[in-house]
């Protein structure tokens, strides 16, 4: 039985772990055991997701300003830190060797060299054909260093092993969470709207899976990976999220360049259906190393890539569309 905070903040904004999001009801608790009530439950979620992604996304009202810029990208370095950090211990659980260092040193270099190039405080900005382009070339001299480690790897001899565990984890978590940061610098529109929006659309589609899931929740969509999800949750989940993608439009149409509510509602569906795959990966890694949560980075709450699962596969989506719907 979860207790208060286990149960309420943990379940509010992660929105959820592996066995909790879209839950069925459980009627084989101990009576003796105090159980808050759904409502309460909803609402402390609500203000720790409010609380923790307003420290995140704060820094996007100085964009422009050095300040802002630097401690958006330390914010964005440190999750990518402690997450990959969250990842490699995933793999040791299960007897898999990687590179930490090499993971973790590589992915803070991609953020920070994509940083300088993309907003031009080492020379000009690039544009975003050009960032893509550089941010190729850091991919490639990762994995030639990491091939190149693996040679003199004197006690590791599984290089297939190795070297594809330690790369995966480089894709999974910093090379995905630079998409964030190429939204949030995308020339000519005003990227950190576009930022709040498909995190905010991707929050929608966690709540709306957790209130249905948790009211009406029956027909498991995949017990084998994560027991508690339902296909009532995934209804939920698209609902919440496509209504929050159209009331964002609405209140926001003036810095939501070139979106119209064609867009909306698509971007809705597509983003939520994108949260739900990235939530069940990562429950299928956690399920698969015997780990409940990532991590105990937020006490009571769990892990960094807890809190990531369902950003990570959004934020290409969201890049992707600007690159090639909007410009």
């Amino acid at each position: 039985m979860y207790t208060f905070c286990e149960y309420g903040f943990r379940e509010l904004f992660l929105v959820p772990g592996p066995d909790t999001y879209w839950m069925s009801h459980h009627k084989n608790e101990s009576k003796s055991s105090a159980k808050p009530s759904k409502g309460k439950v909803f609402l402390n979620r609500l203000i720790s997701t409010i609380i923790l992604w307003g420290i995140i996304l704060a820094p996007g009202f100085l964009q422009g300003h050095i300040a802002g810029d630097y401690i958006f990208l330390f914010l964005l370095m440190s999750l990518s830190f402690l997450g990959l950090k969250e990842f490699h211990h995933l793999a040791q659980s299960k007897g898999i060797f990687c590179f930490q260092r090499l993971g973790q040193s590589g992915g803070l270099i991609l953020l920070g060299s994509t940083f300088f190039y993309l907003t031009g405080y080492w020379e000009r900005a690039a544009g975003n054909s050009r960032a893509n382009d550089f941010e190729t070339a850091i991919v490639v001299l990762f994995v030639l260093c990491l091939c190149t480690r693996q040679l003199f790897s004197k006690h590791h001899p599984a290089a297939l092993v190795s070297i594809s565990t330690t790369l995966f984890g480089f894709i999974y978590v910093p090379w995905l969470l630079n998409f964030i940061q190429k939204i949030y610098f995308f020339t000519g529109i005003a990227g950190i709207h576009y930022v709040f929006f498909f995190v905010l659309v991707t929050k929608f589609s966690d709540m709306g899976g957790y209130v249905v899931g948790s009211l009406i929740g029956r027909h498991k969509v995949i017990p084998r990976v994560s027991p508690g999800k339902t296909w009532e949750g995934l209804a939920g989940a698209l609902l919440f999220s496509t209504g929050g993608s159209v009331l964002f439009f609405i209140l926001d149409k003036a810095n939501l360049t070139g979106m119209d509510l064609r867009h909306a509602i698509a971007l809705g569906i597509i983003l939520s259906l994108a949260a739900v795959i990235g939530d069940l990966i990562e429950s299928l890694f956690k399920r698969e190393a015997g780990i409940k949560d990532s991590g105990k980075f937020f006490p009571g709450i769990g892990g960094i890539l807890d809190l990531l699962d369902s950003i990570l596969f959004n934020a290409p989506i969201m890049y992707l569309y600007l690159r090639h719907v909007i410009m």
